[in-house]
């Protein structure tokens, strides 16, 4: 329920990391169990971000990132992949069509796995791309098993990084690479600073993070698993001063796609929805969980608005 996930951000008493860490599974599941609807309709299939170049529809630019992503790990037909946190499998469907390589998409939620089954059927994908339900912490497959591993914005997720990387090392055949966009803190944030806090804690609590690494103890976390990184870079600041924002398409502005994301939209949906909700159209804490997905929006766009946070800090590493 909207209630008992909520419950994990509640650090009116003090901080409740400790609880969003130990019971992450449970918090994660909670998360999309909720808000998997809510994204197919208004995002797509593949869940993540991305910078767009001026002119560029927000489609064309999702599957870009995950060609680029494809072409620096090098991917070619045969190749076994690892998809860390496959969603409803979007991105590794896309891959899988761009470099012809075999993907196996691992994810802990049952309904996002039922949905990727149905999504790759229904694109005659199935020789191509596979999914399987586990713990990317705890993975279900033997040493040294891919050709590459790459994850688009769930290890965000990981309570440990160095845990989780490590996990990753040890599926991952030696010499393979690991291509990562991680969520994570940039240099211009201030832990001093009350309105970065405030900005911080809002996009762990509207998108299911036990914390928010920065991109310093991400390169850490990697070095420390065993890996040789050899790329780092922030894919979401801008490559030129025409590029459209990667938040973009959560701005508050008065337009048809992002009206809802103003308070006034906000309000109005909100409003709809329990009415649709007393109705029994939709079923109870529809409302809510739109509710802590706009507080995500808000602060996401916030973060990102400031550089202090970007969901796309790309690594390449080698085993």
């Amino acid at each position: 329920t909207v209630d008992s996930y909520m419950e994990f951000h509640n650090d009116a008493n003090g901080s409740n990391l400790a609880a969003r860490t130990e019971k992450y599974t449970e918090m994660i599941n909670h998360y999309y169990d909720l808000c998997t609807d809510f994204y197919e309709w208004g995002w797509g299939q593949s869940f993540h971000f991305a910078n767009r170049y001026r002119g560029e529809n927000f489609y064309s630019s999702i599957a870009r990132s995950e060609h680029w992503l494809a072409l620096q790990m090098g991917l070619k037909p045969g190749m076994k992949v690892l998809d860390v946190g496959c969603g409803v499998g979007g991105p590794a469907r896309e891959i899988a069509r761009f470099a012809n390589c075999n993907v196996v998409g691992v994810n802990n939620n049952a309904y996002q796995i039922q949905r990727a089954i149905k999504h790759t059927k229904s694109a005659e994908l199935e020789h191509l791309v596979e999914f399987v339900k586990g713990n990317f912490m705890e993975l279900p497959f033997p040493d040294n098993h891919f050709d590459a591993i790459y994850q688009i914005e769930a290890t965000a997720h990981a309570p440990d990084k160095v845990a989780c990387y490590s996990e990753l090392y040890r599926v991952l055949k030696p010499g393979g690479v690991f291509a990562s966009y991680e969520w994570c803190l940039t240099k211009k944030y201030d832990a001093d600073n009350a309105e970065h806090v405030r900005i911080k804690k809002g996009i762990e609590e509207g998108d299911g993070l036990p914390d928010i690494a920065t991109t310093d103890e991400v390169v850490i976390a990697l070095t420390k698993s065993g890996y040789k990184v050899v790329k780092e870079e922030d894919r979401c600041l801008p490559l030129s001063p025409n590029d459209t924002p990667w938040y973009d398409p959560i701005a508050p502005k008065f337009t048809i796609k992002n009206i809802h994301h103003t308070e006034f939209g906000h309000n109005i949906s909100t409003r709809f929805l329990r009415l649709l909700e007393k109705t029994r159209i939709l079923n109870k804490g529809t409302a809510d969980v739109q509710a802590f997905l706009h507080t995500a929006a808000v602060n996401l766009f916030l973060g990102g608005q400031k550089e202090i946070f970007t969901p796309s800090f790309f690594t390449l590493a080698i085993k």
